[in-house]
């Protein structure tokens, strides 16, 4: 999913929105939430997940044309990890789709 289809469906879900409304909420959402990770914070979406800053320790890594080595500095990357609720309900998704796809036709 796109955030343009993250638009056209919040604007489909709440028909009292316009297109130009709900784009204004998905980004101001997505703005907050990128503001708030650059601060350091952490964001926790009950039943959904949440959102963290992880730091990458600087290493020697590998030219891979030349073979050199390559100093790789220190970085800090956002990570996600998923809540319970959103596993599961994916995990069930997925088994009813895997179990739909073995299940075979009947002539």
């Amino acid at each position: 999913m796109t955030r343009s289809d993250l638009v056209e469906e919040l604007a489909a879900r709440f028909s009292q929105l316009t297109h130009r409304d709900a784009e204004y909420a998905v980004k101001t959402i997505l703005d907050a939430m990128s503001d708030a990770l650059v601060r350091g914070h952490r964001i926790e979406i009950r039943g959904f997940g949440s959102f963290s800053v992880n730091r990458r320790p600087p290493r020697i890594g590998r030219n891979p044309r030349s073979g050199e080595s390559v100093q790789i500095p220190e970085k800090r990357v956002p990570h996600f990890k998923p809540g319970k609720a959103l596993r599961e309900a994916v995990d069930a998704r997925t088994a009813e789709m895997g179990a739909a796809e073995r299940k075979p036709s009947t002539p």
